[in-house]
């Protein structure tokens, strides 16, 4: 489903900044693949690349056998509509309503407002949040938040969805109830899922799949029980908390 090859990006700066280099990566669909890695490893920038919100410096970036770089004008606009994003830090707009927030990305797509009313519903249902539809984020906790979060990245159905940290700034219970959202997602709805991250504890519980980058580079992936029982580089063995080097 998704194919990256020999992806690389350089930020011009007054030093260049290499922030992922040679990355091949193959995203099965169904899966639900985790990027672990430390802070500043590259992990938020990959997500960036496949979500279209930068352009690679060089290598390529296919999802369903599609070149993102030749893809302009409305076909662009919905090939992003088949990618949803959680932002890291929920990134909800806050004079607005949970429903309202919800609707945002349909009110965008011109969706007729009896469409959107439905879809709204449907979506604060399967993420658990239907009597909260008139709250306003400030009224919510931090799962909530992120449940809103989830509801308005599968407004338009995607066939993916991006995660950037979602669970970084949760207490370990609310932690739970996300991947097991994220989880019956994947399963119920057949979204292929990529979490971002730097907690073991959020790949062992929901990844089939895992790569580990350090330093713009994937050091070792596959399938996520054997990379974290048999860890073979400095940095997995690092995130494991049993020691090594990069």
């Amino acid at each position: 489903m998704i194919q990256i090859e020999n992806l690389t990006k350089v930020f011009e700066a007054k030093d260049e900044v290499v922030a992922l280099q040679g990355i091949n990566l193959q995203v099965n669909k169904g899966d639900i693949f985790g990027v672990i890695g430390m802070s500043g490893a590259g992990k938020s920038t990959l997500l960036r690349c496949i979500a279209l919100l930068e352009q690679p410096s060089e290598g390529r970036v296919i999802v369903d056998g599609v070149e993102l770089s030749s893809v302009k004008g409305r076909a662009l606009i919905e090939l992003r509509k088949s990618i949803g994003v959680i932002f890291q830090g929920y990134h909800l707009l806050m004079q607005r309503t949970v429903a309202q927030n919800v609707a945002f990305p349909l009110e965008l797509n011109r969706m007729p407002r009896a469409q959107i009313h439905r879809r709204v519903s449907e979506l604060l249902e399967l993420v658990g949040l239907s009597g909260k539809a008139d709250a306003y984020p400030s009224q919510l906790s931090g799962g909530q938040k992120q449940r809103v979060a989830i509801a308005r990245a599968l407004a338009n159905n995607p066939k993916m969805l991006l995660c950037d940290e979602p669970t970084s700034a949760l207490d370990s219970f609310t932690t739970k109830s996300i991947l097991e959202l994220l989880r019956s997602i994947n399963r119920d709805l057949g979204v292929t899922i990529i979490i971002i991250t730097h907690e073991i504890g959020v790949v062992r519980a929901i990844c089939n799949r895992v790569a580990v980058i350090n330093e713009g580079v994937f050091v070792e992936q596959g399938d996520t029980k054997e990379i974290l029982d048999t860890p073979q580089s400095g940095i997995t063995k690092l995130l494991l908390g049993i020691g090594g080097d990069n």
